[in-house]
């Protein structure tokens, strides 16, 4: 072998050898990133289930008491109307009980159209005042006495009222319950003071449920003067 060719040999095997090291070198280095990426993503990944679990656990505590805090709310509100109500009713009961007593038709209410207005639903003016009820809300006789009317028709006294009772008092006066849903009792039935007569509605000509209440001097219609004054005069304002 001639002697360049046998010292190039031995240089070339080295750099052969010096450049398979650099290469292994730079694998490790590269596998060692890929390595450290990975653990770096996968601590991420961990981190953000941790706080995905975290903000939804918060939310699902915020939305239950929300939820918790608006059903006392709404049971608060029952609750007070159920008291309300109870209140109302022994009221009338306690007032029953007297002597001579009077009592309002109806245990809770919104006052509608008052007596003596002009309008077009009646043929003169208003014969009584309006009691804004539900319909089926319970409807009591204001003072004992005889049913002398009941039925449609106003029992009588026209159609407009629809389902009525006209009810004669001791004291000579006479009071009517019309537009109502039901009627309970029979012409000629003696009924006591807060008794129930019958239920709400809204038959005849009304234009939404309630009841109609007369005071009256005579059975008949055209006789009635303003209930509310004359409730109040016996101890019953409404």
């Amino acid at each position: 072998m001639p002697k360049f060719s046998a010292i190039r040999a031995p240089k070339s095997a080295a750099r052969k050898s010096a450049r398979t090291s650099v290469l292994r070198n730079r694998i490790a280095v590269v596998a060692g990133g890929l390595g450290v990426a990975a653990s770096l993503g996968a601590g991420i990944a961990n981190a953000a289930d941790s706080n995905l679990t975290h903000l939804s656990a918060d939310i699902g505590s915020t939305l239950t008491a929300q939820a918790d805090a608006q059903a006392k709310a709404a049971k608060g509100a029952k609750t007070a109307a159920a008291k309300a109500k109870e209140a109302a009713v022994k009221a009338r009961k306690d007032a029953a009980k007297k002597p001579n007593a009077w009592v309002k038709p109806v245990d809770e209410y919104v006052l509608g159209e008052p007596f003596g207005i002009p309008g077009s639903h009646w043929a003169h003016k208003h014969s009584g005042q309006d009691f804004v009820v539900p319909t089926g809300t319970q409807v009591h006789a204001v003072h004992h006495g005889t049913v002398v009317k009941a039925g449609p028709w106003g029992g009588g006294d026209g159609p407009a009222y629809g389902n009525a009772i006209v009810i004669k008092h001791d004291n000579g006066t006479y009071t009517q319950y019309a537009h109502l849903s039901r009627i309970q009792v029979r012409v000629g039935q003696q009924v006591g003071t807060g008794q129930q007569i019958g239920l709400s509605g809204s038959t005849g000509n009304s234009t939404g449920p309630h009841l109609h209440f007369e005071v009256r001097t005579g059975p008949d219609y055209g006789s009635g003067i303003e209930p509310t004054g004359f409730l109040r005069a016996h101890d019953d304002a409404v």
